[in-house]
């Protein structure tokens, strides 16, 4: 890699449907010079995340999507090149949302300290970064699960399902995690020690459910929605908590649902099961990342915490790789190394 040129990714075209190469281009220009008071960070680890799909419009979201020809916004993980900032020195490691390209400038306020000898770097993109406390947020902040209770997490084998599922085992609940496939539900049992995994490529998905909530659901970290979320219905306990995280069969929509409307299903049950059922945006919940830190840093270290990652190498594969998030093919936490 030629240092003294910054590659950026930038939105080439709106997709429509999942992501292609082609929505991107890879371009080359000055490396940026920071100015009284900023830093020049240089990136070497860079987030893959479902936001990166949305931002890029014809998705289903309120968010403002970006302009084509516009930066690709992601998080990273950098190291501080040079410094007029007296708050960091060159060598220092931060996190950043400077998004995917080699080298940015900031003045500070977007950059967050991490530590590489308590962690690997790339934790602080996961389990110990923004895909951690979104988990953390939506079952601490969003709900009150009840302690003894069945919590279900789909997409459980992802990046912000794995830490949501264990966050939920290590608060004492039973945990049951919906995935794709005999090797995400292996993983699932084996590595993360859920108490229970359903494949919903199966086709007994629905009797693989149902032994596996004998005694219903208490507690739903939802990340898929549509299909996902009917199936669990049926089963939702008296003043069943559910918190939507995510809605990833429905990420490539600009409109209503094909299919058969289960609203009447929904409004039934959320009035005569008492259901609650709540959203949330992880950005504004940023000033909880040192309660965060203080309850999940902990398990991380202690190694009661495990986590996946997917790993690409180099800025240019990232094209490419991002797909794969959309059609199933990776588990845990998708990074790239610059």
């Amino acid at each position: 890699m030629n240092k003294s040129r910054n590659r950026q990714i930038l939105l080439a075209a709106r997709p429509h449907g999942d992501p292609k190469p082609s929505d991107f281009d890879i371009v080359e220009g000055v490396v940026p010079v920071p100015g009284e008071g900023q830093v020049l960070i240089r990136n070497v680890l860079a987030s893959l995340d479902p936001y990166n799909r949305i931002i890029m419009g014809n998705a289903d979201s309120d968010q403002p999507p970006i302009e084509v020809g516009d930066p690709m916004f992601g998080f990273t993980i950098a190291v501080v090149e040079q410094s007029n900032n007296p708050a960091f020195s060159p060598g220092d490691h931060v996190a950043s949302m400077s998004g995917w390209q080699d080298y940015a400038v900031s003045d500070g306020s977007d950059l967050r300290a991490v530590d590489g000898e308590k962690a690997a770097l790339s934790a602080y993109l996961g389990v110990l970064g923004h895909t951690g406390l979104t988990a953390w947020v939506g079952l601490t902040k969003i709900l009150d699960p009840k302690s003894d209770g069945t919590l279900v997490v789909t997409a459980a084998a992802g990046a912000v399902g794995s830490v949501a599922a264990q966050i939920g085992k290590l608060r004492g609940q039973r945990v049951v995690g919906v995935a794709g496939g005999p090797v995400k539900t292996r993983h699932l049992l084996e590595d993360l020690g859920l108490d229970a995994a359903v494949d919903y490529k199966a086709p007994d998905f629905a009797e693989q459910l149902a032994r596996a909530v004998p005694d219903g659901i208490d507690t739903v970290f939802e990340n898929v929605g549509a299909f996902m979320f009917e199936a669990l219905l049926p089963h939702l306990n008296l003043k069943s908590q559910i918190v939507v995280c995510g809605v990833m069969s429905q990420i490539n929509r600009t409109q209503a649902a094909d299919g058969p409307n289960r609203m009447p299903d929904l409004l039934r049950a959320v009035l005569y099961k008492d259901l609650t059922i709540r959203g949330f945006s992880v950005p504004d919940y940023w000033d909880c990342f040192p309660d965060f830190l203080d309850e999940v840093a902990p398990w991380v270290a202690e190694g009661k915490m495990q986590y996946a990652e997917h790993v690409i190498d180099g800025l240019e594969a990232i094209p490419a790789a991002f797909p794969d998030m959309f059609q199933g093919r990776v588990t845990g936490k998708m990074i790239a190394t610059l």
